[in-house]
């Protein structure tokens, strides 16, 4: 899994450098640099959702999965264990859950995530993740510049999930076809345009709760298509 250890890695170097600089900017400087990530993550939603071909499918996963995670209050739980987190890391700012949600979504949902994962799982040079950690290096930097220390953590769930495709890429290459990583993607990239709107404090969606929408994506295409 070396690909996604030097994922892992540059995300790392990444969001400590961002939030070094962020102490150097000003209120002023802060403030803009919220307002361009939110809108860099609206358009990055955008970007991902507009590509599926079954929009009533990715309705009716998000409306399905939107529902499980308000029923369970995935947001309270996450809001808990934010808190003991921001305890132990002294984080003074409120944008931990955002920075966290983003960037887990922002770096395990897409095409470079999986294929990548699947190319070394079966023996293959890693390139796609080399290419993928240059890029989430780059975009970590200025998501902790604006987020904060949340950013870092996105590495956990990162590692399980690319670790764990790239473990049984042999078994998981037969039913991650092209079409529904494209499917997962668009469910991902509506969920990344809420969080950009979160970000640029337009209106708050409950974003968090809407994450099981990702799975049942997963389960409607297999049972239905």
């Amino acid at each position: 899994m070396l690909g996604t250890l030097l994922n892992v890695i540059s995300i790392i170097l990444g969001s400590v450098f961002g939030i070094l600089i962020k102490s150097s900017f000003s209120e002023k400087i802060n403030k803009i640099i919220f307002q361009v990530m939110g809108l860099f993550t609206i358009t990055l939603g955008i970007s991902m959702a507009i590509k599926t071909s079954n929009f009533l499918l990715v309705a009716f996963s998000l409306f399905l999965g939107s529902l499980v995670g308000e029923a369970i209050d995935l947001e309270k739980c996450l809001n808990v264990i934010n808190k003991k987190l921001n305890s132990k890391v002294k984080n003074s700012g409120d944008k931990f859950s955002e920075g966290f949600i983003t960037a887990t979504l922002m770096y395990c949902i897409g095409p470079m995530a999986i294929l990548g994962s699947i190319e070394e799982g079966l023996g293959n040079y890693p390139s796609i993740l080399y290419t993928k950690s240059i890029l989430d290096g780059v975009v970590s930097i200025a998501l902790a510049s604006a987020l904060g220390v949340g950013v870092i953590f996105s590495i956990i769930p990162l590692f399980f999930y690319q670790g764990s495709i790239t473990l049984f890429a042999g078994y998981l290459g037969n039913y991650l076809s092209e079409a529904l990583i494209v499917e997962l993607s668009a469910v991902g990239g509506i969920l990344l345009l809420g969080l950009g709107i979160n970000i640029t404090e337009i209106k708050k969606f409950k974003v968090v709760n809407m994450l099981p929408s990702l799975l049942m994506i997963l389960i409607i295409n297999y049972l239905f298509v």
